[in-house]
């Protein structure tokens, strides 16, 4: 079966040239690049090019780049290395979490974690557009942040279910604003300890589909993985910025400047290399991203004209030009997702880790979507390999499935 494949927040297909570069590095270039030999150092030149390459795609220095295993692994050494997690138990010392409750479960559920080890979690109200509001961070940090805290504040820059790209810049001056503020009190109240007070973004979906530029925007940590632009699988990246003391959380060897041990994952890292100049180059051509942003508005359109009840989730914030998250009122949307399989299309209801569960998305329900819709709601993303033929077989198959199961529907 051909796949008509809907589903690139999830994963997306590597490119022709990663794979190329991947089985390069598996035949050829496969020393440990932590040997001393001249076979090891020729592999860890192609690592330090290929981390000159992720580097460039969001702005940053090479050094301040780490590689892991993914945004998971990346949001967890973010969250728990800023709080320190693992230090020894200091009563005098208070951690406190900021975040929201649209955050990727890989966020969301290390902030349970870490609430259960006595951190203080703060969730941000959201607005009906799935929105942050820069004044409510403010607010949460002015009401709950003291001289010699460790606060992290995590927000997610674009959502992984509904593509609504959060004011990230704006909330960065306000934090920055009131990192000045911490210090002033510290210096009037004669404070012996010294706060700290970090944002961490997840850029897990925005990386490698709109620009980034991390020079110009206070953020301290960023999380971002491969396979979402394109690269392989089982890599990823966090950004540290320099000078930046990160608590280690994989223990075993002196990688990646003693942020994380472990032999380095030579093929993935050299692909996610190839993967970024790939995305650089599309980022930087405006032209593409319009024309692929005109093949998600031609999808939506089609889709309603068929289905006139469908609602868009995500109010009139801006989102990412390949998202959409459609609810279908009354239905479920794993039997629209088991419908749609059966002819071949391929999405998801929300987070691709959390499919299969019956309940509607957390993040829907954050936003305060209609339970009604949240249940019915079917995420479609695009790709920079999306066609116009695709976005049109789509915009057929979806009213066949939905039309059929609403008939099944009871009256009234």
């Amino acid at each position: 079966m051909d796949w008509l494949y809907l589903d690139n927040n999830a994963t997306t297909q590597p490119a022709p040239q990663v794979i190329a570069a991947m089985n390069e590095v598996n035949e050829q270039l496969w020393a440990n690049p932590s040997s001393v030999h001249r076979f090891g150092q020729s592999v860890r030149q192609r690592v330090e090019l290929a981390r000159a390459s992720v580097a460039k795609l969001v702005g940053c220095k090479d050094r301040e780049i780490i590689f892991t295993s993914g945004g998971t692994e990346s949001n967890n050494l973010a969250l728990r290395g800023a709080l320190n997690i693992g230090a020894p138990a200091n009563t005098d010392h208070r951690r406190l979490l900021i975040t929201t409750k649209i955050e990727h479960a890989a966020v969301r559920e290390p902030a349970a974690m870490l609430e259960s080890l006595g951190t203080e979690v703060i969730y941000l109200p959201i607005s009906v557009d799935g929105w942050v509001n820069p004044q409510d961070v403010m607010k949460a940090l002015m009401d709950h942040a003291s001289p010699g805290d460790t606060v992290v504040v995590s927000i997610q820059w674009a959502n992984n279910e509904t593509g609504i790209v959060q004011p990230i810049e704006e909330i960065a001056a306000q934090i920055a604003s009131c990192r000045q503020m911490l210090k002033q009190r510290e210096v009037e109240e004669n404070y012996a300890g010294k706060s700290r007070l970090l944002f961490h973004v997840d850029g897990t979906q925005a990386v490698g589909k709109m620009s980034v530029n991390l020079a110009s925007i206070g953020i301290d940590l960023m999380t971002f993985a491969a396979h979402k632009f394109h690269g392989p699988k089982g890599i990823g990246a966090l950004f540290v910025r320099s000078g930046l003391k990160l608590r280690p959380q994989n223990l075993g060897g002196p990688q990646e400047r003693d942020r994380r041990g472990g032999t380095e994952n030579t093929p993935g890292i050299i692909g996610m290399g190839v993967a970024a100049d790939l995305a650089k180059a599309f980022i930087e051509d405006e032209s593409a991203i319009a024309s692929k942003q005109s093949l998600r508005d031609r999808f939506e359109k089609l889709i309603i004209e068929s289905l006139p009840d469908v609602v868009i989730n995500s109010g009139s914030k801006p989102r990412l030009w390949n998202t959409s998250n459609l609810g279908f009122p009354r239905l479920e949307a794993e039997a629209i997702l088991l419908g749609l399989s059966e002819k071949g299309l391929c999405a998801s209801a929300g987070a691709a880790c959390s499919s299969g569960s019956l309940e509607p998305s957390p993040v829907l329900l954050a936003m305060g979507i209609d339970p009604m819709v949240a249940h019915g709601s079917v995420r479609f993303s695009l790709s920079r390999y999306t066609t116009q033929n695709e976005i049109d077989q789509a915009a057929k198959l979806i009213p066949q499935v939905v039309m059929k199961l609403a008939r099944t529907l009871p009256v009234g």
